[in-house]
């Protein structure tokens, strides 16, 4: 009804002013009302809270025709693999890995690597953050989380923000290594993973953190360059 009284005061047809407020995000009465205040936190220490989230990537067989601008090149039916990523809500520090799917075995797989690679930086995790998935909510992924002694908690429903430091996270790896760079298959993207998810952590300044490497925010007597810098 409002679109309706817009089009007669303005003289313009009701699918004129209908493309006009989409365009806008303005599309349903609700998206008038005020935006909850982002709230912006950050624990105290490494491992107090690791944010666990996943993204879907296209598998590469070869450069396809975005790449490439043939049409000759245009890849059908490659499949999917999925970047499980953790990012401890600290430091920053983010572990990374591919997997075929992201069913509860991959999770628990991924869980369990990450806490190991974070053990090696002396980081203990004690706090676990992750969506509302299936293999997130699975009784294998729980009884994970209960061998190795790490409370898991859920975002709020209908607010992905909630798990805002691995969507970001995520974003900065579309752009910077995923999306970043022409790969010949999908093997040579997750080999490159490694090599970035390294820079991410040991070199790139962080606009959340001061502009430093997340790595340097790990306490001194844990910050062991010579065995922790591989």
């Amino acid at each position: 009804m409002l679109q309706s009284r817009i089009a007669q005061s303005v003289g313009v047809s009701e699918a004129t002013v209908s493309r006009v407020l989409a365009r806008a995000g303005l599309s349903k009465l609700s998206d008038l009302d005020p935006r909850e205040p982002v709230q912006r936190y950050e624990h105290a220490e490494a491992g107090d809270l690791l944010h666990i989230d996943t993204k879907k990537l296209g598998r590469i067989e070869r450069p396809s025709h975005r790449v490439t601008g043939s049409r000759r090149d245009t890849v059908n039916g490659a499949g999917w693999e999925f970047l499980f990523v953790a990012v401890d809500d600290h430091a920053r520090i983010a572990f990374t890995a591919m997997h075929p799917d992201e069913r509860k075995e991959s999770a628990v797989q991924f869980l369990r690597d990450a806490v190991a690679y974070y053990n090696r930086l002396g980081v203990t995790i004690k706090r676990l953050l992750t969506d509302n998935g299936p293999a997130f909510r699975s009784k294998a992924f729980r009884l994970a989380c209960e061998q190795l002694g790490i409370t898991q908690k859920f975002t709020r429903a209908y607010r992905p923000q909630t798990n805002g430091k691995a969507e970001r996270f995520i974003q900065s790896a579309l752009r910077e290594w995923a999306y970043g760079w022409t790969y010949q298959n999908s093997e040579q993207r997750r080999h490159a993973l490694h090599s970035w998810q390294h820079h991410y952590n040991w070199h790139r300044p962080h606009h959340g953190i001061g502009r430093v490497a997340p790595m340097s925010r790990l306490p001194p007597p844990r910050y062991n360059l010579l065995t922790v810098h591989i």
